[in-house]
């Protein structure tokens, strides 16, 4: 009998033991393998190693697809209640939609406060990150939407400024269209490169207000000033390059670099590919909101959660707070080529461009991303895309108007 019950203890303890090692392990789940995106994860984990050296860091990424296979894996493993302690998801209704709603994460107001940072964020980016008062990300950092890069030497041999609106934006077009430069580079053969634009164009049209209440029901998809916006868009594609069904979005930057087109609209991963060509930012390219939104923001945004059961759930709190802190932030984005989210992050430690969108952050109105899943649900986004499909080919105000009237129903966030 006493060997028994020596034998009992003996399986308790290892099993105590065994669970104070499981304790020590941290898995952080994304779909960032490469370039300047795995250098910035990276940097981030170093941070949290050196903090937590006893702590097993498990780096687990899903390459391919922008994303689009590690969603899958991810799925699998939500719905199979197998989730990682903490996963990278674009912030705002693509996390809310998919897994706050479903009851699969875990608010985590706590952390922001318990720290300070409620102050730290715009109240912008609280909202979007929120659900019926709670917070449910850390976004890591900011991307902007509605930028208008544009070739130097294009502009000064024309003596031409960026356009302020969109009215100046056809005015310029029909400058250089008269000078044989093709105005607006644009590809989409993947079509979100088109919704992405025709975001910036509804923004412009709308403005902040208006374009918020497409999300909410406020505004009419059918509506006049709708109608307005989308006829706006329809005359933008007069001004493009013919082969943009055929071309990336990276494809149709290289047009703005070779100098074939002057300008594109595209988030501001485009600086990136800029700079990956050796081009230096004020001097070969420049910059400027997209045509109708200065003050104006349009943000996206990559960010990390707390999945309900996280086998490692104070390991992963203590992931968030470093995620959500100046040095995470400072450390992670001059790598990953985006901005803070925070509005105290150390200018010094970037570039011309991304000093500017710092600034721009800090005091514009903050809206969200549809086309990158931060103002509407995924599900939302994909009929958007489709109706965007037949849009882009057949120009008709009417026959869209319609379609995003449909793709809107059951999901406006009232």
């Amino acid at each position: 009998m006493k060997k028994f019950f020596g034998l009992l203890i003996a399986i308790a303890l290892l099993v105590s033991f065994g669970c104070s090692q499981q304790e020590k392990k941290l898995e952080i789940f994304s779909w960032w393998t490469a370039g300047g995106e795995a250098d910035g994860l990276n940097a981030m984990l170093d941070i949290f190693k050196a903090n937590n050296p006893d702590v097993e860091v498990i780096n687990a990424t899903v390459a391919g697809g922008a994303g689009s296979n590690a969603k899958a894996v991810l799925a699998s493993r939500m719905q199979g209640n197998q989730p990682p302690d903490s996963f990278q998801v674009h912030a705002g209704h693509e996390l809310i939609d998919t897994w706050v709603v479903a009851d699969k994460m875990e608010p985590i107001t706590f952390i922001f406060k318990d720290n300070n940072y409620m102050n730290s964020y715009p109240k912008g980016v609280i909202d979007i990150i929120s659900y019926k008062g709670e917070i449910y990300s850390v976004p890591v950092n900011i991307h902007r939407s509605n930028v208008l890069w544009f070739n130097k030497d294009i502009f000064t041999k024309n003596g031409l400024t960026p356009p302020g609106s969109i009215a100046d934006f056809f005015a310029i077009a029909d400058q250089l269209k008269a000078v044989g430069i093709t105005p607006l580079a644009l590809g989409d053969n993947g079509i979100w490169a088109a919704t992405h634009l025709l975001e910036s164009v509804l923004l412009g049209t709308l403005g902040p207000e208006g374009y918020k209440g497409l999300w909410t029901g406020a505004t009419a998809w059918d509506g006049a000033k709708t109608k307005e916006a989308l006829g706006n868009f329809v005359k933008m594609l007069d001004y493009v390059n013919d082969d943009h069904a055929a071309l990336s979005w990276d494809a149709a930057a290289q047009y703005v670099i070779d100098g074939t087109c002057a300008m594109t609209i595209m988030g501001d991963w485009a600086e990136g590919y800029f700079k990956s060509k050796g081009l230096t930012p004020l001097k070969e390219f420049g910059w400027a909101p997209s045509p109708g939104t200065a003050g104006t923001f349009i943000m996206l945004s990559d960010s990390f959660g707390l999945p309900k059961g996280a086998p490692h759930r104070d390991q992963a709190i203590k992931w968030l707070a470093l995620c959500a802190s100046k040095e995470g932030q400072d450390a992670f984005n001059p790598k990953k080529g985006s901005i803070p989210s925070r509005i105290d992050g150390d200018k010094s430690l970037y570039d011309a461009y991304l000093q500017s969108a710092m600034a721009d952050f800090s005091n514009n109105d903050i809206v969200p991303s549809c086309a990158h899943g931060a103002a509407a649900a995924e599900g939302w986004v994909t009929k958007i895309n489709d109706v965007m499909t037949v849009f882009v080919t057949e120009k008709d105000v009417d026959k869209a108007a319609a379609g995003f009237v449909a793709a809107a129903a059951g999901y406006t966030n009232m």
